[in-house]
């Protein structure tokens, strides 16, 4: 056993999470199948909110040491991928959001101007484009030293075999890595479109499999979306693709006729119980950090899960 870190899973989770602990001094070894455009993350949407995650307890300071870090990245956007966009959540009212809410700078209720129906809530977050962000985490690895290696992982007893510390960022792929029977995917859709002239964001997640959202980011306008529990294609569907693009043409008309540059499927890695964060000790003195299930925020917790990782691997 060396005295090396692997960190397994290239996504935002484990890209980060792999250079806060090569920051720390560590070793690390980040290993996965694929290069970070290629990763669900690289398909998000990028807005900082807790969506779709639990524990709440826990998620509130994940998300709020992510917010401190993602405002120290603002004044080089094209570089990080960083900026800070307004925009409007729609149906959320203040009162029912977390104690977090009350240390995010702005948060208020949304005027009648901003959302007619009045029962909105105004921000202004960060949004990140994660294709840019991504490639800035995998160089800011490799400058503190990390190594990139492109291997696909069969169990975690491999990386185990070679490494004093592993940390498990393999999303979707602990279900079957770990095993954990917990996971499932969340499918999203997305449609990209040239920006007509959209300078905030707007989203409105609903309660079912559909939601509308527009977000927008460098060349381009994402609109959204889908939250299908349990789907696994990754194969855009065309009659979903023109729903979202009437959805969100219905609230701002110009919408309508932007020319599609592409389509977006992603797989949300969402898990019974919420995000696993937690320690094992291993046969033969070594450790495993389990880190995933982050559901449809992993970019905003990426920095304060990544710091708790850190923590444990040291204790």
């Amino acid at each position: 056993m060396s005295g090396e870190t692997i960190v397994v899973g290239g996504g935002v989770i484990g890209l980060t999470s792999a250079v806060v602990l090569a920051e720390a001094g560590h070793r690390v070894r980040l290993w996965s199948p694929e290069g970070p455009g290629a990763t669900t993350s690289a398909v998000a949407g990028g807005l900082w909110w807790p969506y779709r995650i639990e524990p709440e307890e826990r998620v509130g300071a994940w998300a709020l040491r992510s917010l401190e870090v993602y405002a120290g990245l603002l004044d080089r956007p094209e570089e990080t991928g960083a900026r800070l966009v307004s925009g409007v959540h729609a149906a959320t009212p203040l009162a029912g959001l977390g104690a977090w809410a009350a240390e995010v700078d702005g948060l208020r209720a949304a005027t009648e101007a901003e959302y007619t129906p009045g029962d909105g809530l105004w921000a202004r977050l960060p949004v990140l484009d994660m294709p840019t962000h991504l490639t800035w985490l995998l160089r800011r690895l490799e400058a503190a030293g990390g190594r990139v290696e492109r291997r696909t992982v069969t169990s975690l007893a491999e990386a185990a075999e070679g490494a004093r510390a592993v940390v498990n960022c393999t999303g979707l792929g602990a279900g079957r890595l770990v095993p954990d029977a917990g996971m499932r995917p969340v499918r999203g859709q997305l449609v990209v479109v040239e920006n007509p002239g959209v300078d905030t964001w707007f989203t409105h997640t609903g309660t079912g499999a559909e939601s509308t959202y527009f977000i927008p980011q460098p060349g381009r306008l994402l609109l959204g979306g889908t939250a299908e529990a349990g789907a696994d294609s990754l194969e855009p569907d065309p009659a979903t693709a023109r729903e979202i693009v009437a959805r969100c043409a219905g609230l701002r008309p110009q919408i309508a006729g932007a020319r599609v540059l592409g389509h977006r499927v992603g797989l949300r890695p969402e898990r019974a119980g919420g995000v696993r964060l937690e320690r094992e000790e291993l046969p033969g003195g070594g450790v495993l950090v389990h880190n995933y299930g982050h559901g449809g925020a992993g970019v905003t917790v990426a920095w304060g899960c990544a710091d708790e990782v850190a923590a444990l691997v040291d204790a």
